[in-house]
């Protein structure tokens, strides 16, 4: 280009960023979809630095994310370094308010009451991918849900666009968060998504011992591994949906905490320093048993006060849709 087309492309540049800095945080982030040069102008750091001083910086209490790369102090920051900040002290500021609503835990489960409505707010869903074994992805949206006392039910039905059994190789779920930017009474249309690897599964050895446990005229399922179900065509080998069952322990976190490639892990809890007894190994546990199926709870029974002998082992079972809660 010669020197007159930088100069005007450079004042070009110029007004279009003055126009941007008249935009909130959620405009910004809907017109960077628009382009290449649109997202490279509404990333610009001082747009996002000035967003976050007026969100942030007169709050007192409002403390920085401990985030590696990102500080306050930094002198001559990357591009787009101040938009990472901003999202990432948005996303530290909802983790602890529910944070906070998952304290409030049930006697009767030994976990947080308000999993569902956690999850719900928090605008969390869960994405299945299926790689067949040429190298194509097929990446599935969630068909239905259904919460429970101690458990989540996905399915995803693809229709035609499913491979065939025998061609899948993998299957990878991850939960995938979108962040709210409800800031001063502004909500955004289009919102930040952060993926979490939950589980990924190698299809082969699974489709070797994968138990047929029903059927009928329309359906056969096929239980690959506990809490993971799939749903064959009857006389076909084509694939009618896929059905996960998750367990409520953690499940926030596994949604959410990990990274595109990381499931998150848990930390190691050490347990108390009595949970040994010389003469009857673990004690003071409950286990609360729950059978239903994804319309109605079938039965539901608490017991107490139990204890594991040395050497012995609480044995699980997970019948149809049962899950199994032990907590002390």
């Amino acid at each position: 280009r010669s020197p007159i087309h930088l100069k005007c492309y450079f004042h070009v540049n110029l007004i279009v960023t003055k126009v941007l800095s008249y935009l909130d945080a959620p405009a910004l982030l809907s017109i960077s979809y628009v382009n290449k040069r649109t997202h490279q102008l509404a990333s610009d750091n001082a747009l996002w630095k000035n967003l976050y001083v007026d969100q942030f910086g007169k709050n007192k209490r409002q403390k920085t994310p401990p985030v590696a790369g990102l500080n306050m102090e930094v002198k001559d920051p990357a591009a787009g370094y101040w938009k990472r900040l901003f999202l990432t002290t948005v996303e530290h500021r909802d983790t602890k308010k529910w944070k906070q609503l998952l304290g409030h835990v049930s006697c009767l489960t030994g976990l947080p009451r308000r999993t569902e409505q956690v999850l719900r707010n928090s605008h969390v869903t869960w994405e299945l991918t299926v790689t067949s074994k040429s190298g194509q992805v097929c990446a599935l949206e969630l068909s239905r849900s259904q919460f429970c006392k101690t458990s989540l039910t996905l399915c995803w039905s693809g229709g035609l666009c499913l491979f065939d059994y025998g061609e899948i190789s993998t299957l990878q779920l991850d939960g995938v968060r979108r962040i709210e930017l409800n800031l001063k009474n502004c909500a955004c249309p289009v919102l930040p998504r952060r993926r979490s690897l939950m589980a990924k599964l190698n299809m082969q050895p699974l489709t070797k011992c994968a138990q047929v446990i029903g059927q009928d005229r329309l359906v056969q399922l096929k239980l690959l591994q506990p809490g993971v179900i799939m749903g064959l065509w009857t006389g076909q080998s084509s694939i009618a949906f896929f059905m996960f069952t998750l367990h409520f322990h953690k499940l926030m976190e596994r949604s959410t905490h990990g990274s595109a490639v990381c499931p998150y892990t848990e930390p190691i809890i050490k347990p108390p320093f009595d949970d040994v007894d010389p003469d009857y190994g673990l004690h003071g546990y409950q286990v609360h048993i729950v059978l239903h199926n994804t319309t109605c709870e079938l039965l539901s029974e608490s017991f107490s006060q139990l204890f594991c002998p040395k050497g012995t082992l609480f044995v699980f079972i997970r019948v149809n849709y049962s899950v199994y809660v032990m907590n002390k």
